[in-house]
């Protein structure tokens, strides 16, 4: 099994939910995140006042999946986040050792 981390744009979110829901995901989890790679923040006028913004919001998708659905899963995320510019984001890969499902106890691929 595969977990997969997704940090993309916020705008990106429901295209990408869609994308997963045609390749056959059924469940993810969604967290609304900040940070910065070499997009490194902007500067924005409050007030007439210019000020730094160091920290841009982003979305962060996590997913288990079975080692199958791996490359429709981060074909689907990457055709569907990809803008072109910079800023569009990162996906990670681990490994998962172990599954369960508090509600059953299932196990595993079961457990997903």
């Amino acid at each position: 099994m595969k977990k997969i981390e997704a940090i993309i744009k916020p705008f990106k979110l429901d295209d990408v939910r869609e994308a997963l829901s045609e390749v056959g995901i059924t469940g993810m989890t969604v967290t609304e995140v900040k940070g910065f790679g070499r997009q490194k923040g902007h500067t924005e006028l409050y007030r007439g006042a210019e000020y730094m913004v160091d920290f841009l919001p982003k979305m962060k998708i996590e997913l288990v999946i079975p080692d199958e659905e791996l490359e429709a899963c981060l074909e689907a995320i990457q055709n569907t986040a990809r803008t072109g510019k910079i800023g569009d984001g990162k996906i990670f890969v681990c490994e998962i050792e172990q599954v369960i499902r508090i509600r059953t106890g299932e196990e595993n691929e079961d457990a997903l």
